[in-house]
């Protein structure tokens, strides 16, 4: 009953192409992860400061909007399924390229263009997914397709606290380019959204510029899931970014121990992920999201002023269970509030344009630890998550809400 009931709904087609969307999201999200983990390790190579290799991960951030602007252009002019198979295909050699950067500065150019690649993923495959699912079960598949990026996260821990001490930083960043072969996957298994392809004919007619247009005469609603999606990329990364960090540097921890935590907390992560998005079909989309963000709050205490294994274990999986609890009504919630002839752009698009303003996050946590208070992560991982909760559930809140939504339209947007 429940997880296997929505599956057995689902056709073999489905199946592999709910399949294919997980795995390129869960790729993509260990790429960028074992960043995360390999901070320390990179800054002690490059004999830079940790807010030097921090860096990293805001022009990773800050790119992602341009590529989810090019690659889900190319969605809804050529279809979901080649362009999914070339976006994988892209991040995981600039995954590759990082593992043998020469200098730090070099490092950065190749994680610009690795984010370039990661922003075009999770719309195009968002929509190539929610097109070819049934309605029924949308929040259950919302919640377990978005902790595809919470499964890489773990995967990233697991490869971290096993190879690391056999391997280094360049060895994770080799083992990075492995989603490349999913490609292969996705050519022999997947099939382009049915509805792309029932409204190629009609779009074919329109002039060659309506994409911009329409995206044009639909941005306030942009405007307002920008600001969304800022608030939830600033929660989940001022949560998890610089938490391995914090672990190792605060707590002298070894590379083993802040590999199992951040499994036992990832854990957390995927089932609030998958409970959040089932419970959005009861009670809204909306609620969901809000109620998630603001439980994150009561977790700060045994989340980052704990010191035992066992503390930190409990509080970061509650903390993250309500982290990405939010979070998995998100591919749900995009999906149902995207007009029709740009959902392969539009959800992407304000996604990724969320991340980019809230991409200095882990630059800024990591200067205030080192500037203000001496070196110790606590004070302000706890500031941040209580400001912007309150930012999550507020904004949520004022928004709109569509759920079960028509996503079979790809031609007229969708109905109110």
């Amino acid at each position: 009953m429940g997880i296997l009931d929505n599956f057995r709904r689902l056709s073999s087609t489905q199946r592999n192409t709910f399949f294919a969307c997980f795995l390129g999201w869960s790729l993509d999200a260990f790429d960028f992860f074992i960043l995360v983990f390999c901070v320390s390790a990179i800054a002690a190579d490059f004999h830079a400061k940790v807010s030097a290799v921090a860096e990293a991960i805001f022009v990773t951030l800050a790119l992602r909007p341009l590529g989810a602007l090019l690659f889900g252009m190319t969605a809804d002019r050529f279809g979901r399924r080649p362009t999914l198979i070339f976006n994988i295909i892209s991040y995981s050699l600039f995954e590759l390229a990082s593992a043998f950067a020469p200098s730090l500065k070099i490092f950065l150019i190749t994680r610009a263009l690795f984010g370039i690649a990661m922003g075009g993923e999770w719309g195009v495959g968002a929509a190539l997914a929610f097109e070819t699912l049934p309605k029924e079960g949308r929040g259950f598949f919302s919640g377990l397709l978005q902790e595809g990026y919470v499964v890489g996260y773990l995967m990233a821990g697991l490869v971290y606290g096993t190879l690391f001490v056999h391997f280094g930083w360049r060895g994770m960043f080799v083992i990075g380019a492995m989603p490349a072969f999913l490609s292969i996957y996705i050519i022999a298994k997947v099939e382009e959204s049915p509805a792309w392809v029932e409204g190629q004919e009609q779009r074919s007619e329109k002039p060659r510029g309506h994409l911009l247009q329409d995206l044009a005469r639909y941005l306030g609603s942009f405007a307002f899931l920008v600001v969304l999606m800022f608030s939830l990329n600033s929660l989940s990364h001022g949560t998890q970014d610089l938490y391995p960090t914090f672990l190792h540097n605060n707590l002298r921890f070894a590379p083993g121990m802040v590999g199992f935590i951040a499994v036992i907390y990832n854990l957390g992560a995927l089932v609030g992920g998958i409970c959040f998005g089932s419970l959005s079909e009861r009670i809204g989309r909306r609620k969901a999201i809000a109620i998630a963000a603001v439980l994150t709050i009561p977790m700060i205490p045994l989340w980052t002023y704990a010191h035992t294994v066992l503390l930190l274990g409990i509080g970061g999986f509650l903390m993250q269970f309500m982290v990405q609890g939010a979070w998995g009504v998100i591919p749900a919630h995009l999906n149902e509030l995207s007009p029709g002839p740009v959902r392969g752009t539009f959800p992407g698009l304000a996604y990724q344009t969320g991340n980019l303003l809230a991409s200095w996050n882990s630059v800024l946590q990591a200067k205030l630890v080192e500037r203000r208070f001496a070196g110790q992560y606590p004070p302000v991982f706890a500031g941040t998550v209580v400001v912007i909760a309150l930012m999550v559930a507020m904004v949520t809140l004022l928004g709109k809400e569509r759920r079960g939504a028509d996503l079979t339209n790809t031609v007229e947007p969708s109905s109110p």
